[in-house]
């Protein structure tokens, strides 16, 4: 029986291709036994903060190569 459509662009926007919609599903309602409603959203907001305190950092080292390649181009 081929997927539909809807089926298909719900497996691709999974992280991991090998999890369906009931295994998300499961490990949600797992994740809300164990946390508890109140405690998932600072649970969320942490990693939304981790997040992007990772993205800063990538983006100074993305910078400080980039500097580090136009002295190089300036030194020769």
């Amino acid at each position: 029986m081929p997927a539909g459509p809807a089926l298909l662009n719900m497996r691709n926007l999974l992280l991991f291709q090998n999890f369906g919609v009931w295994e998300v599903l499961i490990i949600a309602f797992v994740v809300l036994l164990l946390f508890g409603g109140k405690k998932i959203p600072e649970l969320m907001k942490g990693l939304g903060k981790g997040v992007k305190s990772f993205k800063e950092g990538m983006s100074e080292v993305e910078k400080e190569i980039k500097d580090i390649d136009d002295q190089l181009k300036i030194e020769d």
